[in-house]
């Protein structure tokens, strides 16, 4: 851990030289203080992309802005009545906020793994960490292209090489084969016997590194290939068939960033943001909540509570499942229409706003782990797979079953105060037994619950498949005509920095640049 820990510290440095680029796709393609060979270990950029895959340094950016403002919302684990700053749970156009994930990505995320990519490519001593660079540049594409849809992707952060200023904008039914072909390729050409790379964080001190690294590449593309379902199935099945057995076996496989306290640029960032601008107004959701007590599930008093404060100040609260309240989506406090006024409601705590359930310490605190991709997701992809493919002879029942055990068990990671014992993970698996007839809503409503923290994923996972089945909300003036949104729009700064290349994406997006846009996978 102190290994990781100076490794952390050192790409903090890194990553604060890069956070003082304006936040501009064109000055990331030009960014005048580029990493280079002669003046950084590229172990280092590896641990830099690793940290900031959890999110932005940028106070008040996308961490807070794009993911808890919106995201979070939109997929109803949280709620608020602050539709200023969380504008997701109304379906509001808050196109600032929504650009906000797009532009500290390509400036955090896009630049340092491109720089890595290149600097250790045809380069015998760092065969290993090229191979990373390649998985870890195609996360990072994936999860930008699931929230917009086209992007620049060929061409992004190369501006330092080709002096190419302004990309173009990529298809995402393009994006999506070259990230297959980049992780299979990648994976396949990871070698016992060359490097291991000491600049990762997350399985640097594994028994077998590469044999990790294997396992979380196949999980990867096994997540990349479920995107697929709806699209094309054939190549979804093709790539589930060849990742079938490799991917991650339990919890202690899981791909961890272990945040650091004392340095605002290795804490956990939704922490950082949540405590740092508002932490009163996000409240979970009435859906998670209610999908939670149903059940009996362990897992609610860990992950919830309702805080208060005693009188010296200090945070406490009361995490009994039986008191717990989720917030419904789509209210104000006060105003003069009744219908959006939560004070109105006969279920309105008597507490008041602070009676409703907030997310607990136990998973929300400045030194808390970010889970990346874990065992439970990717089992319970494998009984999504196996439940619409029977030819794969994959059994739904036992992955969901491994899912559900994994998920609930998992939550150790955040330590001792948030750990759940295997019998009670059995007992709540016997309340969620998997029947086939409702299996794909089974699978996938474990899914959303288990991404609880991972707001982007679970709203991917959610368009991909449907479940579980949430109420959306008509709030007056959301602009998706009362229906979960679809994807993000692209941030006003494109109108400025590469107005031609985003002119020439707007005029062929079917339905505009608008949250109800379907991408390519959710057609």
């Amino acid at each position: 851990m102190k290994f990781k820990y100076i490794y952390l510290i050192i790409a903090a440095f890194i990553i604060g030289s890069a956070a003082s680029c304006k936040k501009e796709l064109t000055n990331v393609n030009t960014n005048p203080n580029a990493i280079t060979s002669d003046k950084y270990d590229p172990n280092l950029l590896l641990t830099t992309v690793q940290l900031m895959y959890t999110g932005s340094t940028s106070f008040g950016g996308s961490a807070w802005a794009t993911k808890w403002g919106g995201v979070g919302c939109f997929i109803q684990h949280t709620a608020s009545t602050n539709p200023g700053f969380y504008y997701g749970d109304k379906y509001l156009n808050n196109i600032g906020a929504m650009g906000e994930m797009f532009q500290d990505s390509y400036t955090s995320e896009v630049q340092p793994v491109v720089e890595l990519y290149l600097l250790t490519a045809n380069k015998t001593q760092y065969r290993n960490l090229h191979q990373m660079a390649r998985i870890m540049k195609a996360m990072v594409f994936e999860q930008i292209t699931d929230l917009y849809g086209d992007i620049p992707y060929f061409h992004a952060g190369l501006g330092y090489y080709e002096r190419l200023y302004t990309p173009s904008y990529d298809k995402q039914e393009v994006i999506y084969p070259d990230l297959l072909k980049e992780v299979s390729q990648a994976v396949d050409s990871l070698s016992e016997s060359a490097d291991k790379p000491s600049g990762d964080v997350l399985y640097s001190s594994a028994g077998d590194q590469i044999a990790e690294w294997k396992k979380f590449g196949n999980s990867l593309l096994l997540r990349m290939a479920m995107r697929l379902t709806k699209v094309d199935p054939t190549t979804a099945q093709s790539y589930v068939a060849k990742v079938v057995g490799k991917t991650f076996q339990n919890n202690g496989d899981n791909a961890i960033v272990q945040h650091q306290d004392g340095n605002q640029l290795t804490q956990n960032r939704d922490a950082l943001e949540i405590f740092g601008n508002d932490s009163t107004d996000l409240k979970l959701s009435s859906a998670f909540i209610s999908g939670m007590k149903i059940n009996s599930d362990p897992r609610l008093p860990v992950v919830a509570w309702i805080y208060s404060q005693d009188n010296n100040g200090n945070s406490t609260g009361d995490s009994d499942p039986a008191d717990q309240i989720g917030m419904p989506p789509g209210f104000i406090a006060g105003g003069n229409n009744p219908a959006i006024n939560i004070t109105k409601l006969d279920t309105f705590p008597k507490a008041g706003i602070p009676g409703y359930s907030r997310i607990n310490d136990n998973i929300l605190n400045t030194a808390a782990p970010t889970l990346i991709l874990t065992y439970a997701e990717t089992e319970f992809l494998l009984a999504d797979a196996g439940k619409r493919w029977p030819s794969l002879n994959i059994s739904p029942a036992t992955h969901y079953k491994n899912g559900v055990l994994a998920a609930v068990t998992q939550l150790s990671v955040y330590g001792d105060g948030a750990a759940i014992s295997d019998a009670d993970a059995q007992a709540y698996y016997e309340n969620v037994a998997y029947n086939d007839a409702n299996g794909l809503n089974q699978i996938n409503t474990q899914y959303w619950l288990c991404t609880l923290m991972d707001e982007y994923e679970a709203w991917s996972n959610w368009r991909r498949t449907g479940f579980p089945n949430l109420t959306p909300v008509n709030y007056p003036g959301n602009v998706t005509s009362g229906t979960i949104p679809r994807r993000l729009t692209y941030p006003p700064s494109q109108k400025i920095t590469n107005l031609a290349n985003y002119n020439a994406e707007i005029a062929q997006l079917t339905g505009g640049d608008k949250m109800t846009t379907h991408i390519w996978w959710d057609k």
